[in-house]
């Protein structure tokens, strides 16, 4: 097994936040004779768009949601059940038609009234065609206003998805007099943006006009850091009061430390290996199956997870989404005998040397991952270690996001794996429609997948207003995945917080939106 790392280097500017950062004391800070309270944080990722901090901009709204800068109509709570934001209430008018009633007396950071104008501005500029997401809602055909706080919304047929579709972050409600959203943010959120250098950090100033109350906290400061060792060095030095995915090697250290609170939950995020269903001899179904059949997820769970950060999956939905049907799909529990059955029937044969050959060539798999995720690369490893087992030469190599992200659109890739939030609308259209409906992004752009059975059922379900009905539809998509095994599905996350022990008031959303809140503060 190969393993094959891009080295980055640190920027000076990185290195001079981190300095400042480490210079506060634990949460505060002596600002003219008054005790100022900072929370500082740091995270495995953040805005990567060029430097843009427009929600619209591709998937700039995660991060921006996340710091509290910015709100959407409609949100989940801590335990995934749909929740009035910015609305305060909808309801449908009729198979096509929704009215959304707005929550009154809100204004954004520059003081601009939050009103049916401006929530229209905010969707319109999604659905521009010239949004690169826009297709994610084609579904959407017209949104007017009826009132100065309520809107309707109207749908190219029935679209039961509608409501949870704008809880993603890219419908975040902006402000319409905002001068350049791409470089000062202006949001309806519990912080106000006051600086951000790409791809290190991003500051912030409690909202004094904030509409659901006061913040606990003046300042927060937040780290952006790829490398989960110095997360974990940051939070065990006390440098920051809450660090996300720290190394789960560290995982009973951090436990054990008496300043250090861990707080671990299982989300709706799944590993997977995508498989490149473009190139022979990937687009073959069964060396896809008997790749799925030569992973001992177990063996991941318990080496590279240390037994902590996640569990065995099964299918693509976690067991915590309502709509998985995990006691029904076909399972693939390790079994390297029928992997490499499979293998052979797919002319995939083992030489005298114990090594698989394809083609009169060594069989040869490259596994591209990523960098921002503790547990990529020593699952990629335990991964490519299994694989050599039954005699497949392999090797890891880690990218960059964007290096990895370019290598699948140009489909010069093998397997990737990748880590995704599966349902952070609450709905299975979310990930299915991305993933497996032939025109979807994914399905066109990294999987090469297309299964017009499936386009069928994802379509039919999108339109089906029957809970029940969609529920059969969802079931069947999923056990046609199983068995086209488009991508393999590895394990199920645990996501893991360490903070500091006088952190108060924060709370874990397993869809992964929020993060910053006004309630989290110090004891």
């Amino acid at each position: 097994m190969k393993l094959n790392v891009q080295k980055t280097k640190i920027s000076y500017p990185a290195v001079a936040v981190i300095l400042i950062v480490a210079l506060l004391c634990a949460g505060c800070v002596e600002t003219g004779g008054t005790e100022e309270k900072v929370l500082r944080v740091v995270l495995n990722e953040g805005p990567d768009t060029g430097g843009s901090l427009d929600p619209a901009n591709g998937w700039t709204g995660w991060y921006v949601h996340q710091a509290g800068i910015y709100e959407t109509l409609f949100y989940y709570d801590a335990d995934m059940n749909l929740m009035p934001k910015l609305a305060s209430g909808y309801k449908q008018l009729n198979d096509t038609e929704w009215e959304i009633q707005l929550r009154e007396n809100v204004s954004f950071h520059d003081g601009t009234k939050m009103n049916a104008d401006a929530v229209l501005f905010s969707l319109d500029r999604v659905l521009d065609p010239s949004n690169s997401r826009s297709s994610e809602y084609s579904f959407i055909k017209d949104a007017r206003k009826t009132g100065d706080y309520t809107i309707v919304i109207e749908t190219n047929g029935t679209c039961t998805p509608l409501i949870s579709s704008l809880v993603d972050p890219i419908m975040s409600i902006v402000s319409p007099n905002a001068e350049n959203r791409d470089i000062e943010p202006v949001g309806t959120g519990p912080f106000k943006f006051v600086s951000f250098e790409p791809g290190t950090s991003l500051e912030l100033e409690s909202n004094p006009d904030y509409w659901g109350g006061e913040a606990k906290v003046d300042r927060v400061l937040i780290q952006y850091n790829k490398d989960s060792t110095a997360r974990t060095m940051l939070i065990k030095s006390g440098d920051v009061d809450i660090a996300r995915d720290p190394l789960q090697s560290e995982y009973s250290a951090l436990k054990n430390n008496p300043d250090i609170n861990v707080t671990s939950k299982e989300t709706l995020r799944t590993y997977f290996l995508y498989v490149n269903g473009g190139k022979a001899p990937f687009n073959d179904t069964g060396v896809r199956q008997a790749l799925s059949y030569a992973i001992n997820r177990q063996e991941i769970v318990d080496t590279a997870l240390e037994g902590v950060s996640g569990i065995p999956a099964k299918g693509v939905f976690t067991n915590t989404m309502p709509w998985n049907a995990n006691d029904r799909i076909k399972s693939y529990e390790y079994n390297p005998e029928k992997a490499l059955e499979l293998f052979e029937e797919a002319g995939i044969t083992k030489g005298e040397d114990g090594k698989l050959y394809y083609d009169g060539k060594t069989f040869t798999v490259e596994i591209q991952t990523y960098t921002k995720r503790a547990a990529l690369q020593p699952s990629a490893e335990v991964i490519a270690s299994e694989l050599e087992d039954i005699g497949i030469t392999s090797k890891v190599t880690i990218l960059e996001s964007a290096a990895l992200k370019e290598n699948a659109l140009a489909g010069t890739y093998d397997l990737s794996l990748s880590a995704w939030n599966t349902a952070p609308i609450g709905d299975p259209d979310y990930f299915l429609s991305t993933h497996f409906l032939s025109t979807g992004s994914y399905a066109s752009g990294w999987l090469r997948y297309s299964n017009p059975q499936v386009d069928e059922w994802i379509l039919e379900a999108r339109n089906e207003p029957d809970k029940e009905k969609r529920a059969e539809l969802y079931d069947k998509i999923q056990e046609q995945m199983q068995e086209d095994a488009p991508v393999l599905p590895v394990f199920y996350a645990n996501e893991i917080y360490a903070l500091s022990s006088d952190v108060e008031g924060f709370v874990m959303y397993p869809n992964e939106y929020t993060i910053i809140t006004r309630d989290i503060g110090f004891a």
